[in-house]
């Protein structure tokens, strides 16, 4: 990938990686307030807004996230299945995305339920998903900054082509050198 786009999509993943986060954080506060307050409109309030936050913002940004990740990791020398940080930041992020888009039903019938229940106090809330998505943002983020060592078996068997191929093209080189002298 050319070093200008390389950087604007590297850009746009990081952007809408942190948007998700950011996102999360805030509908993890409308959870709380969800489930603490005694105030039943603001409870149906907490709800309906939970509701908005996760289709408008949080599963549009997983979803680029994921997407512009692989053309990210894809365009770079990291590559998607060449280290192991890189792979499973992939599987975490495909995970947490997946639950993400099965927890929306959830969450747009909870905030059905908070519109037309008499008492939207009693409802459960989603904190534990909230939490368990920020956790699981947050391991991702350390992955990303931390970069930790080790690489797959696949990029192993690619390291050491791209050695045989550097070591051809010196002796090649070499000889080239040889001929012209």
């Amino acid at each position: 990938m050319p070093p200008r786009l390389r950087k604007i999509v590297l850009t746009t993943h990081v952007v809408t990686s942190v948007g998700w986060l950011g996102a999360v954080l805030a509908y993890l506060v409308l959870g709380i307030t969800a489930v603490t307050s005694q105030d039943i409109p603001e409870v149906r309030g907490a709800y309906a807004a939970m509701e908005v936050t996760v289709l408008y913002a949080i599963v549009p940004l997983a979803l680029a996230s994921v997407l512009i990740g692989i053309v990210n990791a894809l365009g770079t020398s990291w590559g998607l299945f060449q280290h192991y940080w890189v792979l499973v930041k992939l599987l975490l992020t495909v995970f947490a995305a997946t639950v993400l888009l099965i927890e929306t039903q959830t969450v747009s019938h909870l905030a059905e339920m908070a519109r037309s229940s008499a008492n939207s106090r009693e409802l459960p809330g989603t904190l534990l998903h909230s939490v368990g998505g920020l956790v699981v943002l947050l391991i991702i983020t350390i992955l990303s900054m931390f970069k930790p060592r080790g690489v797959t078996r696949y990029g192993w068997r690619k390291q050491n082509e791209h050695r045989a191929r550097q070591r051809a093209t010196a002796k090649g080189d070499q000889a080239a050198d040889l001929a012209a002298r």
